[in-house]
């Protein structure tokens, strides 16, 4: 992957091209994670708690990683801006994978059967669809933010605005993992991924710098408590053998909303603005959420409970 963004930051192939392929190679680290907690903790508030940690890890990267990025940038060159950021993901990768806990993992002998593939479990679609739109409100605000920078006249406002999502996020994270939830997931799923798509919509509707922060920080605080919630769902409507599929299935989820909203969003900046393409992820995700209200009004499934 990293050699792959230096062919394009060199101008050697297409930069379309790179990227496609850079996202193709990127190693799947976040549903690994998730497997590797799972096999450490039991299920409950201990995994619970264990899960918010990693979120709340991930979160202070997303926090310090673009200002120290955007300062290698600015006292060197977007190159090396690009080497420190392959490097680490080079050296955090082999330091995941060479721990002991990861080398005591083996992958299930055989396909799994049919009826057990997460896709095949009932609820599971639902909770897709709504993780889909927690991907959507991300993509549009990782795309319109630096619009909205470009507008200030100020480039590292950027990274400045997205830190403070980030570190909403990353506060969200420990405060859920403190809290004894006695709701259950769906449900809980369900509401925090309203508020965080009430969130954006308000976000399109204000323009000053510190109204953008402040909104930016309380929608992050709804981000990682969404995953969250996201990954304990999927853990509990699938078995051992298949958490490794079902934890993939939510990355993918919430990077295929991410790639289309973004996607859109940029369109939408180019014939107008950053505020008009924040409200329709907003609402985008709101009506995603509809399927997860649905399958909240059927028959319980006690899987779906926290324990």
């Amino acid at each position: 992957m990293a050699c792959l963004l230096f062919l394009g930051v060199a101008a050697i192939l297409p930069l379309a091209m790179v990227a496609a392929a850079a996202g193709g190679s990127t190693p799947p680290l976040g549903a690994s994670m998730r497997v590797l907690w799972a096999a450490l903790t039991p299920s409950g508030v201990v995994r619970t708690r264990a899960y918010s940690v990693d979120a709340v890890a991930e979160e202070l990267t997303f926090t310090t990683g673009p200002v120290v990025i955007a300062a290698v940038m600015a006292v060197s060159s977007p190159l090396a801006g690009l080497v420190v950021s392959a490097a680490s993901m080079v050296f955090g990768t082999l330091g995941m994978t060479s721990g002991s806990v990861s080398g005591k993992q083996r992958g299930t002998p055989h396909r799994l059967p049919p009826p057990e593939r997460p896709i095949r479990q009932r609820g599971f679609q639902p909770i897709l669809l709504v993780l889909l739109g927690v991907g959507v409100v991300l993509g549009a605000i990782e795309v319109a933010v630096p619009a909205y920078a470009d507008r200030q006249n100020s480039v590292t406002l950027a990274g400045w605005l997205l830190s403070a999502f980030a570190a909403g996020s990353a506060a969200g994270g420990l405060l859920y993992g403190r809290h004894v939830w006695r709701s259950p997931l769906r449900t809980r799923l369900l509401v925090m991924c309203i508020l965080m798509a009430l969130g954006t919509i308000v976000l399109g509707m204000v323009t000053s710098v510190t109204a953008t922060a402040i909104i930016l920080t309380i929608v992050g605080l709804f981000l990682a408590p969404s995953l969250i919630t996201g990954y304990l769902a999927a853990d509990s409507i699938t078995s051992p053998a298949a958490r490794t599929e079902a934890s993939s299935w939510i990355n993918t989820s919430v990077n295929l909303g991410a790639a289309i909203s973004a996607s859109a969003t940029g369109i939408l900046i180019d014939q107008g603005s950053s505020q008009f393409a924040l409200i329709l992820g907003g609402m985008t995700a709101l009506v995603l959420s509809a399927s997860l209200a649905f399958a909240i009004r059927q028959p319980k499934d006690s899987r779906l409970e926290n324990k």
